[in-house]
């Protein structure tokens, strides 16, 4: 039986550790609040900036997940690099394996569909510290300290995806009670979007496969949609005539919103994923290992489904 820890208890990392411990796999889940342990699985509290307390946290561990992240976009300069520096510091200590879930942020603009091999160009804050913990990573992978790899997806959507997702409350609840739904950026611009289960079923494979090490995966993601197909998708699936879709202006979102909640000035950085095309491809990840991405209409239904059982607890 495999020791598996998982870092952090959010959508990604709840996810993964219900996967692990539903196939009998010994399982910890590590956060700043801890949480009521189920079956299964194993609650901890620990500080993931503190390198020792985390060590401590993580031993005996064969697989680590990093499915952590700051409490924000402001806080990732100030939050990430001690908290990466203390998972390198546990994996490499307790001779864990590592898996590390990542974004698309260190591509920066790109022309074409992402790949793999795309180079590592961003220009923006946030895509340049994800950038400095790849190479810190693999480094020390290529000096067999650790074993590792990245799985790196787009904006996430599904359930458990909440106010911090593009297809999360803002949207799929004014879908469900068929208002005027306001999105930003190009409304017909070809995007990626993939699938929570999608995540966290190819974190699994990937700490379970020794072909995963040693390179970057993009977690498999069904082929690219606009906003506007995503959002006309769901009014469609819920009976519902075609949705009103209204686009909020950029000045909006990052001065005025911004100025009340701060994690919406870091979009700004990313603004051309959402003015432009921003497609990925994940063939790599299908040719190798054989995973599939959910179909769009199936993903959105089963999120639809999930937002639709929450809601009635409100």
């Amino acid at each position: 039986m495999t020791d598996h820890v998982i870092l952090g208890k959010g959508q990604i990392g709840s996810a993964v550790a219900a996967i692990l411990a539903e196939r009998g796999e010994r399982v910890r889940v590590l956060s700043r609040s801890g949480g009521a342990d189920a079956p299964g699985i194993t609650h901890v509290k620990v500080d993931a900036r503190d390198a020792a307390a985390l060590t401590a946290a993580t031993a005996g561990a064969d697989v680590l997940y990093n499915c952590a992240n700051p409490t924000g976009y402001h806080k990732w300069a100030e939050e990430w690099p001690p908290m990466f520096a203390a998972v390198l510091a546990a994996a490499k200590a307790g001779g864990a394996s590592l898996v590390q879930t990542g974004n698309l942020y260190v591509y920066g603009p790109v022309s074409e569909p992402m790949t793999e091999r795309t180079p590592l160009r961003s220009p923006g804050r946030k895509g340049q510290i994800r950038t400095d913990m790849w190479k810190q990573a693999m480094e020390l992978h290529r000096k067999g300290d650790i074993r590792f790899t990245e799985a790196r997806g787009s904006d996430y959507f599904g359930p458990g995806a909440l106010a911090d997702s593009v297809l999360g409350e803002r949207v799929v609840r004014p879908v469900i009670e068929n208002k005027d739904v306001s999105v930003f950026g190009d409304l017909d611009a070809p995007h990626s979007f993939t699938y929570i289960p999608d995540v966290a079923n190819a974190l699994v494979r990937l700490g379970s496969d020794d072909r995963a090490w040693g390179r970057p995966w993009h977690i498999p993601t069904a082929p690219a949609a606009s906003q506007r197909e995503m959002v006309q998708a769901m009014a469609r699936l819920l009976g519902h005539g075609p949705a009103t879709i209204k686009r909020i202006p950029w000045w909006v979102l990052i001065r005025v919103a911004g100025a009340f909640q701060p994690a919406l000035r870091g979009l700004a950085e990313t603004r051309h994923q959402w003015d432009g095309p921003f497609v990925v491809d994940s063939s790599d990840f299908t040719a190798t290992f054989g995973d599939e991405p959910t179909e769009t209409e199936t993903a959105l239904a089963q999120t639809l489904e999930w937002w639709q059982r929450r809601l009635a607890l409100v």
